[in-house]
């Protein structure tokens, strides 16, 4: 019987964890073997003492508690999860975010689609907006709310090197119910076969936050594996606005992964483009713009500059 690790990132956010897991606490799956791995990124509140608690209460499924030391960011993090979910037999790898809702079958959709193409190595599935996490509630009619999309396959301009969400903000009439082949896979909601990793590895930890995907994405489509989406697994995205955009946080990650990003795969028009654009913000960007074109032309990777 196959097996799958699925992986929930925590730092600071137990409460949105535990619904998370309470969510999961009701999902269907047919005919393989499920583990639960969470892995907290250094916490400075009381979500290790409270998860470990939920564990000890649990009974359905297996839960494992890693503790990172510190927080690794977004790609480490969970490169630590997969690490453990490999050594210990899985065949599937299931990244979900902990602000996050699930319908009950979203894992044994995602698990179909991926056994339905040996070739196919990623995939994922239609995120909505949480009702009442959307970008632009005034547009929606309440109804409306809980069914607006914030992910249905995902888009790399190559022109200008930017990745996008395709449906975002738009209500689900059914438009984006087939399925099929993406630029990349949204690391809020991702489905992994183990041979990906064992071919390209893991996340790369330069990114530490922001393009890290993206960056997934493209290996595993160089190494010739299919990126697939999957309209049948569904899940609901409080999106939180911590890292929205125009925040620090987003500027600076966003800004120097991006040129990380492009550099390394965009064409070379696209490059100097980059370079251009980078020149520009060091003179009139924002604060962590200008310290993100800093950065990257320094090499410092990882956490970087970022500090608050």
């Amino acid at each position: 019987m196959k097996k799958i690790s699925l992986i929930i990132l925590n730092w600071n956010g137990w409460k949105m964890t535990l619904d998370c897991l309470a969510s999961l606490m009701k999902i269907k799956i047919d005919n393989f073997i499920l583990e639960i791995v969470i892995v907290d990124n250094g916490s400075s509140d009381e979500s290790v003492e409270t998860i470990k608690r939920y564990k000890i209460q649990n009974t359905k499924y297996d839960i494992h508690l890693i503790e990172n030391r510190q927080n690794l960011g977004f790609a480490e993090g969970n490169n630590v999860a997969i690490r453990y979910a490999l050594e210990n037999g899985a065949d599937y790898v299931c990244l979900l975010n902990n602000d996050t809702r699930v319908d009950p079958r979203f894992l044994t959709e995602l698990v179909k689609t991926a056994q339905s193409d040996e070739k196919i190595g990623l995939v994922g599935g239609k995120i909505y907006f949480e009702k009442g996490y959307e970008f632009h509630k005034e547009r929606y009619k309440d109804e409306e709310k809980g069914k607006v999309i914030w992910y249905a396959g995902g888009l790399i301009d190559w022109n200008n090197v930017y990745t996008t969400h395709r449906g975002v903000d738009e209500v689900d009439g059914g438009q984006y119910d087939s399925l099929g082949e993406t630029d990349y896979i949204n690391g809020c909601l991702v489905l992994a076969k183990k041979e990906v990793f064992g071919k390209i590895g893991f996340f790369d930890k330069k990114y530490y936050l922001y393009f890290e995907d993206a960056d997934l994405s493209v290996r595993a489509k160089k190494a010739g594996f299919k990126l697939f989406y999957c309209p049948a697994s569904k899940i609901w995205h409080l999106n939180s606005g911590s890292s929205a955009s125009g925040s620090g946080l987003h500027d600076y990650f966003t800004t120097r992964n991006r040129m990380l990003f492009g550099m390394k795969y965009a064409p070379f028009r696209s490059k100097l483009a980059l370079v251009k654009e980078s020149l520009r913000l060091i003179k009139t960007g924002r604060q962590w713009q200008k310290a993100g074109v800093k950065d990257f032309y320094l090499a410092r990777f990882g956490k970087g500059s970022w500090n608050a």
